[in-house]
């Protein structure tokens, strides 16, 4: 079988990468899981934290499938959503207000300019002030599903295990600690270590599993570290998140005593480059 010529869009949403490809005449067969950690190495590939796969939907404007870096299938991935309801509006495919579907659920965005708000599902599997040994101590966490599993580690809560900054953590060691702690299971989860800053803000870093290393802004991770934080901190909606790539997301949202309601997730959504790749799906490579 040749190789086969694939055009592409490199995008980022808040610093979070994304290869996009539009596999509605099915350009891609199958095998997406090795397809996407070939495309996503940032060495001998073109290098993102995943793939965004847009194919045809009979219940919206486009279905959505995500593959992390390392070839598993993810869950949702809010930055990923804003950026493919951008792309799909550049294209043709869809509106200003795309819907969209992923994983069974049916997506609304709103697209103006390089901004996109995206409104999120109801997050589900709260739990607050959960401990966890770490490090030889116990850690306090708070676990929220937004679409993918996350755990938020405020860092004021924290304090016994040294931490003086979101600088002086070590994200990488301790991020991939917890995101395989058997408490989790074989699904694991993603991590968020979170400082408050004085004008109400949050500053986050997230180990992201998929990717197993720290990523320059993660949406899910955004939207459960504002959710978690206005019910144990008492911070009110719209909330301004702060990542590592210093490109702010505001996270919007309705809260009552036991609920959350219209949780929205809004930032820019930036295309990085366009290019055609030869894929090969024998030698699964890249070729000239």
């Amino acid at each position: 079988m040749p190789a086969t010529k694939i055009p592409f869009t490199k995008m980022s949403g808040a610093g979070n990468d994304f290869v996009i490809i539009d596999n509605r005449r099915q350009i891609l067969k199958d095998d997406f899981s090795t397809f996407a950690h070939i495309v996503s190495g940032r060495r001998i590939g073109i290098g993102s934290d995943g793939v965004l796969i847009l194919e045809e939907s009979s219940r919206a404007d486009f279905l959505m499938k995500y593959y992390n870096a390392d070839g598993s299938f993810g869950g949702f991935c809010g930055n990923g959503g804003r950026c493919v309801a951008r792309y799909a509006f550049l294209q043709g495919i869809a509106s200003a207000r795309p819907i969209f579907e992923a994983l069974g659920h049916l997506y609304h965005a709103e697209v103006e300019g390089s901004r996109v708000r995206l409104k999120m599902m109801e997050p589900k599997d709260e739990k607050l002030s959960v401990p966890l040994q770490c490090d030889g101590k116990i850690l306090r966490l708070h676990q929220m599903n937004t679409g993918a599993p996350h755990v938020v580690i405020f860092l004021d809560e924290n304090q016994d295990l040294g931490f003086t900054s979101l600088s002086s953590v070590d994200v990488s060691r301790l991020g991939k600690e917890i995101r395989y702690n058997r408490y989790f299971g074989t699904e694991g989860t993603n991590v968020n270590f979170v400082a408050l800053n004085g004008d109400g803000s949050l500053s986050i870093r997230t180990y992201e599993r998929g990717v197993e290393a720290e990523t320059l802004a993660c949406g899910t991770g955004a939207v459960a570290s504002a959710l978690i934080a206005s019910k144990v901190k008492g911070l009110q909606p719209p909330l301004k998140i702060i990542p590592k790539s210093k490109e702010p997301l505001t996270v919007e949202f309705l809260r009552s005593e036991d609920a959350y309601a219209d949780v929205y997730l809004e930032g820019n959504a930036d295309i990085v480059f366009l290019g055609e790749m030869k894929y090969d799906p024998e030698l699964h490579r890249l070729v000239e």
